[in-house]
Protein backbone atom coordinates (compact mmCIF):
# COMPACT_ATOMS: atom_id res chain seq x y z
CA UNK A 1 0.00 0.00 0.00
CA UNK A 2 1.62 3.57 -1.06
CA UNK A 3 2.45 6.12 1.71
CA UNK A 4 -0.32 8.76 1.64
CA UNK A 5 0.83 11.96 -0.27
CA UNK A 6 3.43 13.95 1.62
CA UNK A 7 4.67 11.29 3.96
CA UNK A 8 6.75 9.72 1.76
CA UNK A 9 10.65 10.92 1.86
CA UNK A 10 11.77 12.78 -1.46
CA UNK A 11 14.21 9.85 -3.83
CA UNK A 12 17.24 12.48 -2.70
CA UNK A 13 17.39 12.28 0.78
CA UNK A 14 16.22 8.62 0.83
CA UNK A 15 19.22 8.06 -1.63
CA UNK A 16 21.70 10.25 -0.05
CA UNK A 17 20.67 8.50 3.51
CA UNK A 18 21.08 5.00 2.85
CA UNK A 19 24.61 5.95 0.96
CA UNK A 20 25.47 5.41 4.62
CA UNK A 21 24.59 1.96 4.70
CA UNK A 22 27.95 0.10 3.76
CA UNK A 23 26.75 -3.18 1.33
CA UNK A 24 28.43 -5.91 -0.30
CA UNK A 25 29.14 -6.47 -3.88
CA UNK A 26 27.92 -9.06 -6.28
CA UNK A 27 28.05 -9.84 -10.26
CA UNK A 28 24.84 -11.61 -11.22
CA UNK A 29 25.43 -13.44 -14.54
CA UNK A 30 23.64 -15.86 -16.83
CA UNK A 31 23.27 -17.19 -20.06
CA UNK A 32 20.20 -16.21 -22.47
CA UNK A 33 20.21 -18.09 -25.79
CA UNK A 34 24.29 -18.71 -26.01
CA UNK A 35 25.25 -14.97 -24.56
CA UNK A 36 26.64 -14.13 -21.19
CA UNK A 37 24.86 -11.61 -19.44
CA UNK A 38 25.52 -9.89 -16.15
CA UNK A 39 24.75 -6.98 -13.61
CA UNK A 40 26.37 -5.62 -10.37
CA UNK A 41 24.23 -5.65 -7.75
CA UNK A 42 24.84 -4.58 -4.36
CA UNK A 43 21.05 -5.52 -2.96
CA UNK A 44 22.28 -9.34 -2.56
CA UNK A 45 20.82 -11.20 0.70
CA UNK A 46 20.33 -14.40 2.25
CA UNK A 47 16.18 -15.19 2.93
CA UNK A 48 15.94 -18.45 4.11
CA UNK A 49 18.17 -21.43 4.99
CA UNK A 50 15.42 -24.34 4.38
CA UNK A 51 14.78 -23.98 1.68
CA UNK A 52 18.24 -21.81 0.76
CA UNK A 53 17.22 -19.23 -0.33
CA UNK A 54 18.73 -15.88 -1.74
CA UNK A 55 17.56 -12.68 -3.36
CA UNK A 56 18.78 -9.57 -5.56
CA UNK A 57 16.60 -6.34 -6.90
CA UNK A 58 17.10 -5.12 -10.29
CA UNK A 59 15.79 -1.90 -12.14
CA UNK A 60 12.93 -2.66 -13.75
CA UNK A 61 14.14 -0.25 -16.72
CA UNK A 62 17.25 -2.78 -16.64
CA UNK A 63 17.84 -3.90 -20.37
CA UNK A 64 19.87 -7.15 -18.45
CA UNK A 65 16.60 -8.28 -16.91
CA UNK A 66 14.66 -9.35 -19.57
CA UNK A 67 17.59 -12.12 -20.72
CA UNK A 68 17.86 -12.70 -16.57
CA UNK A 69 14.86 -13.54 -16.57
CA UNK A 70 14.61 -15.98 -19.32
CA UNK A 71 17.72 -18.18 -17.96
CA UNK A 72 16.68 -21.52 -16.72
CA UNK A 73 19.44 -20.55 -13.69
CA UNK A 74 21.73 -17.43 -12.91
CA UNK A 75 24.88 -17.51 -10.84
CA UNK A 76 25.49 -15.14 -7.93
CA UNK A 77 29.70 -14.12 -7.95
CA UNK A 78 30.49 -12.96 -4.80
CA UNK A 79 33.27 -10.13 -5.23
CA UNK A 80 36.75 -9.90 -3.30
CA UNK A 81 38.01 -7.07 -1.67
CA UNK A 82 40.28 -6.13 -4.85
CA UNK A 83 37.56 -6.63 -7.72
CA UNK A 84 36.28 -3.09 -7.54
CA UNK A 85 36.99 -2.49 -11.10
CA UNK A 86 35.00 -5.79 -11.97
CA UNK A 87 32.07 -4.10 -10.23
CA UNK A 88 32.14 -0.86 -12.36
CA UNK A 89 32.84 -2.81 -15.36
CA UNK A 90 29.48 -4.86 -14.80
CA UNK A 91 27.79 -1.54 -13.74
CA UNK A 92 28.46 -0.07 -16.64
CA UNK A 93 25.92 -0.22 -19.94
CA UNK A 94 26.98 -0.58 -23.64
CA UNK A 95 30.27 -2.73 -23.27
CA UNK A 96 30.77 -6.25 -23.54
CA UNK A 97 31.14 -6.86 -19.86
CA UNK A 98 32.65 -10.44 -20.51
CA UNK A 99 35.69 -9.34 -22.85
CA UNK A 100 39.26 -9.03 -21.56
CA UNK A 101 40.03 -8.15 -18.91
CA UNK A 102 36.94 -9.82 -17.61
CA UNK A 103 38.28 -13.72 -16.51
CA UNK A 104 35.17 -16.46 -16.66
CA UNK A 105 34.28 -19.40 -17.28
CA UNK A 106 30.98 -21.66 -17.77
CA UNK A 107 29.84 -23.37 -14.75
CA UNK A 108 28.27 -26.96 -14.89
CA UNK A 109 24.96 -25.64 -16.07
CA UNK A 110 26.20 -22.82 -18.17
CA UNK A 111 26.13 -19.70 -16.16
CA UNK A 112 29.55 -17.85 -16.52
CA UNK A 113 31.43 -17.49 -13.05
CA UNK A 114 33.54 -14.97 -12.66
CA UNK A 115 37.31 -16.11 -11.94
CA UNK A 116 39.09 -14.94 -8.41
CA UNK A 117 36.00 -14.18 -6.86
CA UNK A 118 35.24 -14.76 -2.91
CA UNK A 119 32.51 -17.55 -3.88
CA UNK A 120 29.87 -18.60 -6.42
CA UNK A 121 25.92 -19.64 -5.70
CA UNK A 122 24.11 -21.66 -8.51
CA UNK A 123 20.69 -20.18 -8.30
CA UNK A 124 17.41 -21.54 -9.80
CA UNK A 125 14.66 -18.75 -10.49
CA UNK A 126 12.21 -19.14 -7.38
CA UNK A 127 10.34 -16.07 -7.44
CA UNK A 128 9.97 -12.68 -9.19
CA UNK A 129 8.14 -9.57 -7.81
CA UNK A 130 7.99 -6.44 -8.98
CA UNK A 131 8.28 -3.97 -6.02
CA UNK A 132 8.20 -0.08 -6.37
CA UNK A 133 10.43 0.87 -9.19
CA UNK A 134 12.43 -2.92 -8.64
CA UNK A 135 12.15 -6.53 -9.24
CA UNK A 136 12.63 -8.49 -6.32
CA UNK A 137 14.91 -11.96 -7.77
CA UNK A 138 15.14 -14.62 -5.10
CA UNK A 139 16.63 -17.55 -5.95
CA UNK A 140 16.89 -21.72 -4.62
CA UNK A 141 20.58 -22.23 -4.29
CA UNK A 142 21.62 -25.16 -6.15
CA UNK A 143 25.43 -25.07 -5.69
CA UNK A 144 27.79 -22.75 -3.58
CA UNK A 145 30.83 -22.85 -3.35
CA UNK A 146 33.55 -20.82 -1.44
CA UNK A 147 36.67 -20.32 -3.17
CA UNK A 148 39.04 -18.21 -0.28
CA UNK A 149 39.23 -16.29 2.78
CA UNK A 150 39.30 -13.31 0.80
CA UNK A 151 37.85 -10.43 2.22
CA UNK A 152 34.68 -8.91 0.50
CA UNK A 153 34.05 -6.07 -1.89
CA UNK A 154 32.20 -3.37 -0.09
CA UNK A 155 29.81 -0.36 -1.48
CA UNK A 156 29.51 2.72 0.70
CA UNK A 157 28.57 6.41 -0.12
CA UNK A 158 28.63 5.81 -3.89
CA UNK A 159 32.15 4.66 -3.77
CA UNK A 160 33.91 0.70 -3.45
CA UNK A 161 35.89 -0.09 -0.40
CA UNK A 162 37.55 -2.84 1.02
CA UNK A 163 36.42 -4.51 4.34
CA UNK A 164 39.12 -4.31 7.70
CA UNK A 165 38.84 -6.29 10.55
CA UNK A 166 38.73 -4.88 13.95
CA UNK A 167 41.96 -5.88 16.36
Amino acid sequence: MPAPSGQAVDRETFRRTLAAHAAGVVVITAQNEGVPIGLTATSFSSVSLDPPLVSFYVDRHSTTWPGLRAADHFAVNILAGDQAELASRFARKGIDRFAEPTRWRPGRLGAPLLRDVSAHLICLPHRAIEVGDHILVVGLVAEAVANGPDRPLLYHRGRFGRFSVHP
